[in-house]
């Protein structure tokens, strides 16, 4: 072999080692690179999947204590629901159903009292209404609202004349509580927003009125 032709075969070794080199570079930046990406995503992947598992376990553990009594639950039956104009005097205060006014009051939380009969027409639709004392410390007040917030089906308000702190009222039914910590408000929540035990369960509670 001629010495122009040894030359040529060394640069071709020297460039074929130096892109072999290259490649082992390349092959192990792909897998740091893939590796990392494969294992972030396994990470994200589980994070979901246990949100999402946790989710569906409060869920169902929200319907299973849903089906359980709750203590203290009072209920009525027989009662009437005409739409009307003039004044209602409820037995139970707030009431529980019975006639109404023709317009409901829309769902949310409300600082001061609501219209007693547009709030019972609410309660037709499938609302739970949540009550409490205007004194009752603002700590409380916050837990309340927090689960008002969370319910689309919910109407929060003070009550002047109520005798109890808090009281969780769906139609045909009332829970007098002492405070707004007490887990019996959840299941209550849980048991009547949107029951089928309402005479209206799934009209709207938007589309009303304030107040």
């Amino acid at each position: 072999m001629s010495n122009a032709g040894k030359r040529r075969a060394e640069h071709e070794a020297v460039l074929a080692a130096v892109r072999a080199q290259q490649k082992a570079k390349q092959r192990k930046w792909n897998l740091l690179v893939y590796g990392s990406f494969g294992l972030v995503l396994a990470i994200i992947i589980t994070a979901v999947a246990l949100v999402v598992s946790g989710f569906i376990q409060e869920k169902n553990a929200a319907a299973e204590a849903a089906k359980k009594p709750i203590d203290g639950v009072q209920t009525y039956t027989g009662l009437s629901r005409n739409h009307v104009q003039t004044a209602v005097a409820y037995p139970q205060e707030p009431g529980v159903g019975g006639d109404h006014a023709p317009v409901w009051t829309n769902c949310g939380v409300y600082t001061e009292p609501v219209s007693e009969q547009r709030a019972v027409h609410s309660l037709e639709h499938g609302a739970v209404w949540l009550t409490y004392k205007p004194d009752l410390p603002a700590a409380e007040i916050t837990k309340l609202t927090d689960l008002a917030k969370a319910e689309p089906y919910l109407l929060l308000s003070p009550d002047n004349d109520q005798s109890t702190p808090v009281t969780a009222t769906a139609w045909g039914t009332r829970l007098d509580l002492q405070d707004a910590g007490d887990p019996r408000i959840a299941a209550f929540i849980g048991a009547y927003a949107q029951s089928p035990k309402a005479p209206e369960p799934g009209a709207a509670c938007t589309g009303g009125t304030n107040g």
